[in-house]
């Protein structure tokens, strides 16, 4: 091994103990306040864990490495006691810490550099995150936890097992259990992480906001809210215009996201028109911020989105939009796919983006730009729908902040998709 080689295997060692150990200086007030290691001490972590694999590497034994770590836990659970008998302090983070930056170590000798370095990181966000962490528990409901358990533990254990392959004749050919399935896992984890966010930060931090995370979770729900809300309080029509508007924006950004993530052959064909709907949603947006200066807390309900029923039916209805899609295209070819996307659409984006997305890489399937219009024709039913809801429930100063913007979306969306 060359000397410049080994240098930066201890240096890379040396920096990733001591981001951790800044955080935990910082963490506990700076260097007034007695703590068990802070940057100087985690940075020699490192460097120890470093220089106990090369030692192993030398004597051909990994038993030396574990050895040393051996003797290190000692040393750790000498300290930990200690601390414990004279501060009365229970908690093991800054030792599981210190123990993790000792592994690092090691990795970096070993150079499984990216590794380690993914690892500091990690657990220095996690170790960063404490008082976040603190508010989510804090609000969390004994619901949320059984619900997101429930649906974790039959995730893990159903997911694995189900077949990889696809049944029958057409149109019937389509339906695969397992990516079924792990569309249900998708969508399910992106709604998760909009209603963590939520809970994180809570939707009385104002209206634009509520919008923005209660996008990542459900558009119709921003919309059905606020519209309601405007016939009763009217002097706020557009900051409810402001946050139905970026809910909708969301949801143009979202289906741009699981195309690339599940097709990009799909999404290079769809972003021009998906993303000139969002921009135009997005400069309604910013027009709406500049006409209001209202700041109103306000909350919005939203159930936890890892409830097993749901997922089911979300399965369902996406199995049933592929086999819908298939047979459409194979009796009426591109107008069927057409109609079924705009019919999806009504009810949910995600499936018939899923749809398309699926089978547009079949082959004999979708062609990739009918794919991305029937995906495009779903986003504006779907608008259409979001739509409806501000005409029929929504104040008259809140369908008249929104009208312009419906109808830019649409017209440029379809205008993009089918014209250029």
């Amino acid at each position: 091994m060359e000397t410049s080689d080994l240098f930066i295997r201890f240096g890379a060692a040396t920096l990733i103990g001591l981001l951790i150990g800044i955080q935990r200086e910082y963490a506990h007030g700076g260097k007034e306040r007695e703590i068990l290691a802070g940057d100087r001490t985690f940075a020699l972590i490192g460097l120890l864990g470093c220089a106990a694999a090369l030692i192993s590497e030398q004597f051909t034994s990994p038993w030396v490495f574990f050895g040393f770590a051996l003797a290190f836990g000692t040393l750790l659970t000498s300290a930990y006691f200690v601390g414990a008998w004279k501060r009365s302090e229970v908690g093991l983070t800054t030792e599981v810490a210190a123990l993790l930056t000792f592994i690092i170590g090691g990795l970096c000798f070993w150079n499984y550099l990216a590794l380690a370095a993914a690892i500091g990181v990690t657990v220095t966000v996690i170790l960063a995150l404490k008082f976040e962490m603190q508010v989510i528990i804090e609000r969390i409901t004994r619901e949320d936890v059984y619900a997101t358990l429930r649906f974790a533990v039959i995730t893990a254990i159903i997911l694995p097992v189900l077949p990889n392959q696809n049944f029958g004749s057409s149109p019937m050919d389509v339906l695969n259990p397992y990516k079924i399935w792990e569309m249900v896992v998708l969508i399910s984890g992106i709604s998760f992480l909009g209603y963590l966010l939520i809970k994180m930060v809570g939707a009385r931090l104002g209206i634009g906001l509520s919008g923005f995370l209660g996008g990542l979770v459900s558009s119709t729900a921003v919309t059905l809210s606020f519209s309601q809300r405007s016939r009763t309080e009217t002097s706020l029509a557009k900051p409810f215009a402001l946050a139905i508007i970026i809910s909708w924006t969301m949801m143009f950004s979202r289906v741009l996201l699981l195309v690339l993530v599940l097709n990009i052959e799909l999404f290079s064909i769809l972003w021009p028109s998906m993303l000139a709907a969002g921009i135009v949603a997005l400069v309604y947006c910013i027009y709406l911020y500049y006409q209001q200066r209202v700041s109103e807390s306000g909350d919005i309900q939203f159930s936890n989105p890892f409830e097993l029923w749901p997922a089911i039916k979300f399965g369902l209805f996406y199995a049933g939009i592929l086999i819908v899609s298939r047979a459409a295209q194979v009796t009426l070819g591109n107008t069927g796919v057409y109609l079924s996307g705009l019919v999806a659409g009504l009810a949910d984006v995600d499936a018939i983006t899923l749809s398309m997305t699926e089978l547009s890489t079949q082959s004999g399937g979708v062609d990739l730009r009918t794919g991305a219009q029937a995906i495009v024709l779903a986003a504006m039913a779907n608008t259409l729908v979001k739509g409806g809801m501000v005409v029929a429930l929504g104040a008259r100063a809140l369908r008249n902040a929104l009208l312009p913007a419906f109808i830019l979306i649409l017209i440029t969306g379809v205008s993009v998709a089918f014209l250029f």
